[in-house]
């Protein structure tokens, strides 16, 4: 059974929404008028204002008085410093849930793994981001350390986006799931150093990918950032 983000109208709305700032087809400082998007995607108001508080989390737009919602452009180097501090904590998870992981852990990671590889065979890249969520987040909480799974929880939130649109890039979606199986090999073999290893390189190469995102998208004649 598919995961309901994945599917459910709300998300999809979001994701399109963030699409457009990500790739520029709603520039930096854009004002979101909440009827226009509304009337745009033939919905209610309602939605459209939680999309706009979600991104507004993750640091996309800024809830400004009397204006609404307004596009925020965080730079490309604030997004690959973000990315290698994601990489340095999803390291740690991995080494710790190498070490600390129980057969419920175990479980949850293992049929996350599978969720993830249906996602593939199906080609479903956003599908395959939100299977993704959750095989990651099992290993936040495979590591048993609470504050560790509240920080990477945040940052993997601000970096949703980028790292949902990084899986278009071609074959990115069938190595990071051939990384996916070597980093599930190494926690359940409870080798704890090779898993932060993996893990720190799973990370960096989105950063990466993310690159080459830029330049795909920059030769469709597109602005990103």
């Amino acid at each position: 059974m598919r995961h309901p983000l994945a599917t459910s109208t709300f998300h999809k709305l979001r994701d399109e929404i963030e699409n457009g700032i990500v790739t520029g087809t709603l520039p930096p400082g854009s004002r979101l008028d909440e009827v226009q998007l509304a009337s745009r995607f033939g919905v209610s108001r309602t939605p459209i204002r939680e999309a706009l508080m979600q991104l507004g989390a993750i640091g996309l737009v800024e809830i400004r008085p009397r204006r609404g919602a307004v596009v925020v452009n965080p730079g490309p180097n604030r997004i690959y410093e973000m990315f290698e501090v994601m990489a340095e904590l999803e390291g740690m998870a991995g080494s710790l849930a190498a070490r600390r992981y129980t057969e419920e852990d175990r479980a949850k990671l293992l049929a996350a793994h599978a969720e993830c590889e249906r996602s593939v065979k199906s080609g479903d890249t956003d599908a395959y981001y939100y299977d993704n969520e959750i095989f990651h987040r099992a290993i936040y909480e495979a590591s048993h350390s609470g504050f560790l799974l509240d920080q990477c929880t945040a940052l993997h939130r601000r970096l949703r986006p980028y790292r949902r649109l990084q899986l278009r890039v071609l074959n990115r979606m069938k190595v990071s799931f051939g990384e996916h199986t070597r980093i599930v090999e190494a926690i359940l073999a409870g080798e704890a150093e090779a898993a932060r290893e993996l893990l720190r390189g799973h990370i960096a190469v989105q950063g990466d990918r993310f690159g080459d995102l830029i330049a795909s998208l920059t030769s469709n004649g597109q602005k990103l950032l």
